[in-house]
């Protein structure tokens, strides 16, 4: 298994433009949260007692990220606790609402990724690497750390990668936010 840098090194690759990174902080935690609303509404029964199907996927995710890094691998353990209530939630509303909120969340949260993507001018990550897709959710927490001035070692190590490969410097969230690229604050 790819270590937590290799995996992001990797994901990183697609996502330079900041207009790219700022569309996923946005259509990756909406797809998401689409896929609990939508998961949470069909149940699987062990044992004589039912379990939403959001369940052990949010679990699998979990354990995944905790398999790559303890300390995000908690945090995003965390926040997918807090996406499966969310499911749970939505999954008692009337028909309407859930299939608005999972199926409309879905698709918007994918015009999201596209739209970035068009202004990135590569393609998404998962297409060479389904792996991507489980990887999103980190790459945008992650990003918010960095952006909060934290996990600097590994922001710093990701940039690295990219400088010491020739490749076009970061033009992540601080470009976004209007700030020069390699300006990064923390």
């Amino acid at each position: 298994m790819k270590t937590l840098q290799q995996h992001l090194i990797q994901y990183a690759a697609y996502h330079r433009d900041g207009r790219n990174i700022g569309t996923h902080l946005i259509g990756i935690p909406v797809i998401v949260c689409a896929v609990a609303v939508v998961l949470s509404r069909w149940h699987l029964t062990l044992g004589g007692v039912s379990w939403p199907l959001s369940l052990p996927v949010l679990l699998g995710f979990g354990l995944f990220y905790l398999r790559l890094h303890l300390g995000l691998g908690l945090l995003m353990g965390a926040l997918l606790a807090g996406v499966g209530l969310l499911g749970a939630w939505a999954a008692a509303q009337p028909q309407a609402v859930w299939l608005a909120l999972g199926v409309g969340g879905f698709v918007g949260g994918w015009v999201m990724q596209f739209i970035g993507h068009a202004f990135e001018g590569r393609k998404p990550a998962f297409v060479d690497d389904l792996i991507g897709l489980a990887v999103g959710p980190l790459f945008v927490v992650a990003e918010v750390l960095f952006k909060l001035g934290l996990m600097r070692g590994l922001r710093d190590e990701i940039e690295a990668h990219f400088a010491q490969a020739g490749a076009v410097p970061a033009r992540g969230v601080q470009a976004a936010a209007g700030q020069p690229a390699g300006s990064a604050q923390g």
